[in-house]
């Protein structure tokens, strides 16, 4: 399975198969009553966005899709049970949200009240004219403020099926889309043949109210004398009260945005990419502390940083049986370390590794807590609510349905709307570990960009190829853009 972007999604021609809910399940949500548990903050903050955005007239892109190519002929009416049988098993994709821009009520459907039905709605020639067919569909539909705020559909062929699922950002996340697909054809083998479903698909597994729950719960226990919201603080205060900020110069005033353009790239082959993991175990740290020590290497080389400075993505999974479960499981964390003094990438391996582990510990404290601290240290509110940019490392090989045919056949694309940031979102897999980055599509960023990224590589083209790097081989570089900027 990889990251990629929708224009990448070129799916034969064939038979279109949607899945909607049936019109008894549809009435049951409407009437729905109001749910008392809460959601996350994150979910919370998404959703107000989400209704803004809807009032303003602009198109819903906050949403997230994941697709494949299975053989065999489909089985639409069997397809319809495994739906079912998925939805049931996760009780955040049985709820919808009303929200006024301020508040935001939960609203839970009685599992016992779900059926889906297929429909052929016609036939499509496949590639650009199903993309654009996708796509409105699920701007349209894929939004958690009406139930479902997900949705599911074909290309039904003679021998084979194209099949997608796409869903509001507010009950997924990028590890919930890559369980997705394995899940839901484990129930559909299962309800065409028989077989016994995996491991995975027939192990118990937590619901994502249950999981908002816990995060209030868990937001209560922090107060701004804790160990991890004072280092929160010195953090962000160190760092001039400011969210972390791609290094180099995009040239967008502060507060705008450009149409997102999405980059992709191969960093290291396979064999480059298993070299490059046993340089970093023999200097004492992991892959991502690696992936950590080659971004702040660049950052120092073109623009002068003598610290690393990034927020990185982090799975909140383990606060409790949620290792499974569909929705927006994950938290936002600081990584911060000292670039001053280190001659090598080895050498600054070691000092990644150990800001990731206190970002691990930080990513324990949910966001409106530190928030909270954040505002009480005097930073300005603009800084601590503005989108900062992120880093984010995920090892596709580490999945359930890894090795089968549907697995590396997936692709798992984002809405894309517009942006300020560059973030970087570092996949490995089998094959690669590659690059996508969500970026300002103007031709003055897309310079730079193209500037930044062939320098990171070559840093990790360098400690695969000959075990290490020396740090400073790059200031001409940063000498002469100096001198030119």
């Amino acid at each position: 399975m990889i990251i990629t972007a929708l224009r990448n999604w070129r799916p034969a021609a064939g038979a279109l198969v949607e899945w909607q809910p049936t019109e008894a399940a549809r009435r049951a949500a409407t009437a729905a009553p109001a749910d008392p548990d809460p959601g996350t903050f994150l979910q919370d903050n998404h959703l107000r966005g989400v209704h803004a955005r809807a009032q303003a007239g602009k198109p819903h892109t906050a949403y997230l899709a994941v697709t494949t190519e299975v053989d065999g002929v489909l089985d639409a009416e069997a397809m319809s049970r495994a739906l079912r049988r998925f939805v049931v098993r996760h009780s955040g994709l049985l709820t919808w949200f009303a929200t006024d821009d301020a508040t935001v009520t939960r609203h839970s459907v009685e599992a016992d009240r779900i059926a889906f039905e297929a429909h052929t709605t016609g036939h499509t020639l496949g590639d650009t004219e199903f993309r654009d067919h996708a796509l409105t569909r699920i701007a349209r539909e894929a939004v958690a403020t009406t139930w479902p705020g997900f949705l599911l559909g074909a290309i039904a062929r003679a021998d084979s099926f194209t099949l997608y699922y796409a869903t509001d950002h507010a009950l997924s996340d990028g590890a919930s889309q890559a369980l997705v697909l394995t899940e839901l054809l484990d129930f559909y083998d299962n309800e065409t043949s028989g077989r016994a479903l995996g491991p995975y698909t027939a192990a118990p597994t937590g619901g994502f109210p249950d999981y908002a729950r816990t995060e209030h719960e868990r937001a209560q226990r922090f107060s701004p004398s804790s160990p991890e919201i004072v280092e929160w603080v010195d953090i962000f205060r160190r760092h001039g009260h400011l969210m972390p900020r791609f290094p180099l110069d995009l040239g967008l005033e502060p507060g705008s945005t450009a149409p997102m353009h999405g980059i992709e790239f191969d960093v290291l082959d396979g064999a480059g990419s298993a070299a490059f993991a046993e340089v970093c175990r023999a200097a004492g740290g992991r892959y991502v502390a690696g992936v950590l020590a080659a971004v702040a290497i660049t950052d120092r080389e073109l623009a002068g940083r003598d610290e690393y400075y990034g927020m990185t993505v982090l799975s909140t999974r383990g606060f409790g049986e949620f290792l499974l479960a569909q929705g927006w499981l994950c938290n936002f964390a600081p990584v911060a370390f000292s670039v001053h003094g280190a001659t090598s990438f080895t050498e600054l391996v070691a000092r990644a590794n150990t800001a990731y582990d206190r970002a691990i510990a930080l990513s324990a404290v949910p966001l409106q807590a530190v928030l909270g601290a954040l505002l009480a240290s005097g930073a300005d509110p603009a800084a601590v609510m503005t989108s900062p940019n992120m880093l984010s490392y995920m090892d596709f090989r580490r999945f359930p349905g890894t090795g089968t045919a549907p697995y590396e056949r997936g692709m798992l694309f984002t809405g894309e709307g517009e942006t300020s940031n560059a973030s970087m979102w570092f996949n490995r897999d089998a094959e690669h570990l590659y690059l996508g980055c969500q970026s300002p599509g103007t031709p003055f960023a897309q310079q730079q960009l193209a500037r930044y990224h062939a320098h990171l590589r070559r840093v990790f083209d360098a400690v695969a190829a000959d075990g290490d790097y020396l740090i400073g081989a790059g200031d001409l570089e940063v000498a002469v853009a100096r001198h030119h900027g």
